[in-house]
């Protein structure tokens, strides 16, 4: 295992910075995920960590050695591209030993590593076959199989799993978690799926405009997020405005834009200041009624309801503010548009963001 370490790094074209002096380590063995919109630094990143661009200012090291200088082929570094780019005339296990005989290993050795590989990716017995007779992951796994056969230090993975379609997505998702912890290597990768990273993910970087926005265990990052952007990003959150009226121990208590007050950890705040909560759609609780005095609570109309099996989610008007809520469909209650509807939520789910 390998540690990654990336150190003020770079990179403009023109006046947009791609990466905006990002520092960043990556841990021994861990799978990592770098989240974020298109144009967010997040592929700009891994490339220059694999050596396919070149930075402005800042270090990639690895092992603490600076490899910026090194060549793309003797980083010693494993990738997997989201079209797979295996060649199409040759054979599983061509594709699989290309890096052995470029490295002009022993033709025994060559059997004996790719032979192990397959069987740890579980395409033992394809080893005839062409790509165009294999299906979507199965071509994922040869492709797998490639970048991990010469044994790197580093995995990079750009967007794995993106040309898949959902079920077999979330096949591979536990797949390539199990190859990784087997393997035990360093793993990074790119995606912009919130759910896939919150999966993979050891620890997981939430990227905006070429810096990181929030950096921790997708658990920690989902029910902390630090600000608007991190909240809105890594699931679905309602924002609620308001101002502190005054602050008690560890509670705050606010006068939200919509009516009515909520109570909500302090987080450093004070009476008069500004404040924005955010409030995961899972937490909130829905029942019929009208309006309510109590703290937490919102009273509203459903002017929207999509069936998903498992659960249902509601949106629901609040003066002039949309609330999404989803409700685990585990009771025959639900809700029609137009019915009336209170909203409650715990304390703890107020969670301070900044704007």
């Amino acid at each position: 295992m390998s540690q990654v370490e990336v150190v003020g790094c770079t990179k403009r074209y023109g006046a947009i910075a791609a990466l905006d002096n990002v520092s960043l380590k990556f841990v021994e063995g861990e799978l990592f995920g770098l989240l974020g919109p298109s144009g967010s630094g997040k592929t700009t990143l891994l490339r220059a960590v694999a050596g396919f661009i070149d930075l402005d200012h800042g270090q990639v090291l690895l092992d603490g050695e600076d490899i910026g200088p090194i060549p793309v082929h003797k980083r010693d570094i494993g990738m997997v591209f989201q079209n797979y780019a295996l060649f199409p005339h040759m054979t599983v296990f061509d594709n699989v030993a290309f890096g052995l005989s470029v490295r002009k290993m022993p033709a025994g050795e060559i059997k004996s590593r790719v032979d192990e590989i397959l069987g740890l990716v579980r395409l033992g017995g394809l080893q005839e076959r062409k790509p165009k007779q294999l299906s979507g992951g199965q071509q994922q796994r040869v492709a797998l199989a490639r970048a991990l056969v010469t044994r790197p230090k580093v995995l990079l993975l750009d967007e794995p799993l993106g040309a898949l379609d959902k079920h077999l997505r979330e096949e591979m998702q536990v797949e390539l978690r199990r190859i990784q912890r087997e393997v035990g290597i360093t793993t990074i990768f790119v995606t912009h799926d919130q759910e896939e990273a919150m999966t993979l993910s050891d620890r997981i970087a939430i990227m905006n405009q070429g810096r990181i926005e929030q950096l921790g265990p997708p658990l920690d990052v989902y029910e902390h997020p630090i600000n608007r952007f991190a909240a809105g990003f890594l699931g679905v959150a309602n924002f609620l405005e308001g101002r502190v009226v005054s602050v008690s121990g560890n509670e705050a208590r606010i006068d939200l834009k919509l009516g009515g007050q909520a109570v909500a950890p302090a987080d450093g705040y004070r009476a008069g200041d500004s404040a924005v909560l955010a409030v995961r759609p899972e937490k909130i609780g829905v029942d019929a009624g009208g309006r309510s005095a109590g703290v937490n609570q919102l009273s509203g109309k459903v002017i929207g309801a999509v069936f998903s099996g498992s659960s249902t989610t509601y949106r629901v008007q609040v003066d002039d503010q949309v609330i999404s809520v989803f409700q685990q469909n585990s009771t025959p209650r639900r809700f029609q548009p137009d019915d009336p509807v209170t909203l409650h939520w715990s304390p703890e789910h107020n969670v301070p963001v900044a704007p």
